[in-house]
């Protein structure tokens, strides 16, 4: 089972993914866990050049990140899944629809074209939307560099941006809701986990 995680920056969904493995493993299964963009030389790469390299185009952005995931495709996921294993991934294709379609502005048809030319057999079983309003997501964020932690250019975008991203994430999920779970990350860690471990249960 291929299960993805997405929702904007500071909606906790970074510190579930390892949970979520913890619990599955703890229950006899064998799990990969990945992020995109990331998860291979080249991902890794990409990844640091977009986060914090040079100012570039959404259009740039998103083709990087469709780079990325053609290589972590290919590298891992299938790979993982022809052997049985869960696959759990930090974003995939959706967080693009969110940030460069919604956030700013490319086309969701060219997003969608390049999707199915990227991946097109390669798409999750189940996505996890932690969903949070923004200004909750300012307060986070906010408290992680207090503690010293440099955030990237995403993160530092302005709560309208994100507004235009979290309304994007729901829309797909409002498009696909056999595919999406929406997850309430206002809550506490432990209750998020728990929600978490009976969705996958009942997936």
């Amino acid at each position: 089972m291929f299960v993805t995680f997405e929702g904007i920056d500071g909606s906790g969904k970074s510190t579930q993914v390892d949970l979520l493995r913890d619990w599955l493993v703890g229950e006899g299964h064998e799990v990969v866990v990945t992020r995109e963009p990331g998860g291979t030389e080249l991902g890794e790469g990409i990844r640091q050049l977009v986060l914090n390299g040079p100012e570039m185009t959404p259009w740039a952005e998103a083709a990087l990140f469709a780079s990325a995931r053609a290589e972590l495709a290919e590298r891992v996921i299938r790979p993982a899944l022809q052997r049985g294993h869960y696959v759990l991934c930090d974003r995939f294709s959706d967080a693009t629809y969110a940030y460069q379609g919604g956030g700013h502005g490319v086309s969701r048809e060219w997003i969608r074209a390049l999707a199915e030319v990227v991946h097109p057999d390669c798409n999750p079983d189940a996505t996890l939307l932690f969903d949070l309003p923004p200004e909750v997501s300012r307060e986070r964020l906010a408290r992680s560099r207090s503690e010293g932690r440099t955030l990237d250019k995403f993160e530092q975008e302005a709560d309208s941006f994100f507004e235009r991203v979290r309304a994007a994430y729901l829309e797909r999920a409002a498009a696909e809701p056999g595919r999406f779970r929406i997850v309430d990350s206002t809550r506490p860690i432990d209750e998020v986990r728990g929600a978490l471990a009976s969705i996958v249960a009942a997936l």
